[in-house]
Order: structure tokens, then sequence, then C-alpha cells
């Protein structure tokens, strides 16, 4: 394998001893910026992650409550899901939100770009805020128990102030939308 230099860091080798449709683990031999050997694990995702901030024209915002079986637990979260790395992720985000929420929307807005946990995966996450809300029917897919919660925008940032949700997009879309609300 030709070395690949990343920054300081150098891969010398690279083994792929897990795959999946969704993910696939990486494990590389690597030389630190500091020119000692070591190793480093690489979770590669298939999709981008997706999430959506859906507002009414009555300033409420619909949250998901669904268990998260990793951590073994129920989350409150704004709309997420996964879109292929092929597709555009406004296009995922639309479908998202159909599915989560029933949902559709007219106006669409990115609102960030991010990484979800850059030290060990190569995730990237768009999330946008939608408006002009017509209500339909969910579409959920087979893993998804959802519950909708319809708050205003005021309280889901609250919740996201005060612990209350703490998934990590849903925490910095909401913090970015406060900001963005405080600056007008």
């Amino acid at each position: 394998m030709t070395k690949t230099k990343i920054g300081g860091w150098v891969q010398t080798s690279q083994q792929i001893p897990y795959d999946n449709p969704w993910i696939q683990i990486r494990h590389e031999e690597v030389i630190r910026p500091n020119g000692s050997e070591g190793i480093y694990g690489v979770v590669h995702f298939k999709s981008h992650a997706i999430g959506v901030i859906a507002i009414d024209d009555n300033n409420h915002t619909w949250l998901v409550k669904q268990s998260r079986y990793p951590n073994n637990e129920t989350t409150i979260e704004i709309p997420e899901g996964g879109g292929p790395l092929d597709e555009h992720p406004l296009e995922a985000a639309k479908r998202e939100l159909k599915e989560e929420t029933g949902f559709t929307a007219t106006d669409w807005q990115p609102l960030m770009e991010l990484r979800t946990s850059n030290s060990v995966t190569d995730e990237k996450a768009y999330i946008f805020l939608a408006t002009g809300l017509t209500a339909g029917d969910q579409e959920l897919e087979e893993t998804e128990d959802i519950e909708l919660i319809k708050v205003s925008v005021d309280t889901a940032i609250e919740m996201a102030m005060n612990g209350d949700i703490i998934d990590a997009m849903s925490v910095a879309a909401l913090m970015k939308l406060a900001v963005m609300r405080q600056a007008r």
C-alpha cells in the first residue's frame, strides 16, 4: 500500500475488519505527527446525516422522541436520518421530514453543516430549516418508533439548553437557530 499523508499523520496500511450497508470500520497503521508508530480506527459512514428544524406559521416545531439502540435510551431530537452519499442533502432532508413527521415544506434553507464526531468518523451532517409546512401522514421506516412532540421554537431551544435534548445535531442546530433569532 502506498503511504498516504493526512496533515501530520501518515497512513502506512489499512484493513477493513467490518463492513455492512451503513458503515465500514477501518483499522489503520499510522505514523503519528510526532513520528511514533501507532494505530487508528475509523468509522466510515456510507450516508450523510440529515436533520431538519421544521417551523410552522405559529412558531411551533416538531421534535421526535425515539429509542436509540446504541445507547439504550430514548431521546428527543429534531427529525433526523440518513441520505445516500450520491443524493443531494436537501432531497434527503425533504424525505426525512415526510417520513418522520408527515410534513412537507415549501421553503427550505440550509442551516448548517457539521462533523458529528470527527476524531473517529468521517460522517458529515447537513441540517436544514423548513417552513411553509403542510401536514400529512408519517411514513416511518421499520427501524423507527417515533412519537411526535409539538412545542414552541423557544421551548425547543430551552430543552437543548437545559439538557432535555442531548442529541448533538439537535443541540447544535437549535443553538444556531437561537443565535440567528437574537441577531434579528
